[in-house]
């Protein structure tokens, strides 16, 4: 190994080499950048994306008076990633779910968004046609079988939220696959709540309404289907609770029910204890 020639085999085995890493680079890169451009990193610090008055909000977002589609904070969701319908979310929020979905694709699991924001006015069309008999709830008329606005309100309140009161007004909230806890206790529900369970987390998202007992004594009843993307929420029901009253809680069919029941203290505050 002596002489001109190894000299020579030796400085082309290095180059060899350093040919070998430069295409292995390229590649990687390649790869790095098919990536879909809709995902951007997402922290999961509470006051992302940066300093918490950036995301400051008045009244009228919290209530849910306004429209998604004309905020700048907001982004249509791909129809693929729903069933259909033409759903809204925080340009945050969406960013979660999408790198959520594909972990979740990758273990054979698929996500599929059935609600998204729901501002107040859509709240109200729910409310109201429960509140009136249009829609039936768990088999009834209500306006024909309970009497008693407050009864009444308490009724719905097992599943439907107050106009003003809702999580989905902030676009941090989403429904997956199916509104009926029964899908996610057998086959293809449940290994998908099961999923959602173990790893939900690891993308900023929680089940907001477990069921209730000794952590959750009031509220809603329990949504296998509910989640919520943490570092936003948290933050939006922080600001909720110190801005919004019973006051401002009014425009919709049996909205007088609402301080009766005490609906900030024993609904909009009563969640999972994890996203507080």
């Amino acid at each position: 190994m002596n002489g001109p020639k190894s000299i020579l085999t030796v400085i082309l085995f290095l180059f060899c080499v350093l040919g070998l890493i430069a295409v292995y680079k390229t590649m990687y890169a390649g790869a790095s950048s098919s990536v879909s451009s809709e995902i951007k990193p997402v922290s999961l610090q509470p006051n992302h994306p940066g300093k918490e008055s950036e995301i400051q909000t008045d009244k009228k977002y919290l209530l849910g008076k306004f429209e998604p589609s004309q905020e700048k904070d907001f982004v249509e969701v791909n129809s693929k990633y729903t069933n259909g319908r033409r759903l809204y979310l925080r340009q945050e929020t969406y960013e979660a779910f999408i790198r959520m979905h594909d972990a979740a694709f990758q273990s054979g699991i698929k996500l599929i968004i059935i609600s998204a924001t729901r501002n107040f006015n859509s709240q109200k069309y729910i409310w109201e046609r429960k509140w009136d008999g249009r829609t039936a709830v768990e088999g009834k008329n209500l306006a024909e079988t309970v009497s008693d606005p407050v009864e009444r309100a308490r009724i719905i309140l097992r599943f439907s939220s107050m106009p003003g009161t809702s999580r989905h007004h902030w676009g941090t909230d989403i429904d997956l696959n199916a509104l009926d806890n029964k899908y996610f206790s057998t086959g293809e529900g449940k290994e998908t709540y099961y999923w959602l369970t173990k790893h939900a987390s690891e993308y900023g998202f929680y089940q907001t309404y477990t069921p209730k007992g000794s952590t959750r004594p009031t509220g809603y009843e329990e949504e296998k289907w509910h989640w919520s993307y943490l570092p936003l929420a948290r933050l939006f029901l922080d600001q909720y609770t110190q801005k919004v009253s019973y006051d401002d809680l009014k425009g919709f069919l049996g909205w007088e029910t609402a301080k009766a029941l005490r609906v900030i203290k024993n609904y909009v505050q009563s969640i999972n204890k994890h996203c507080h």
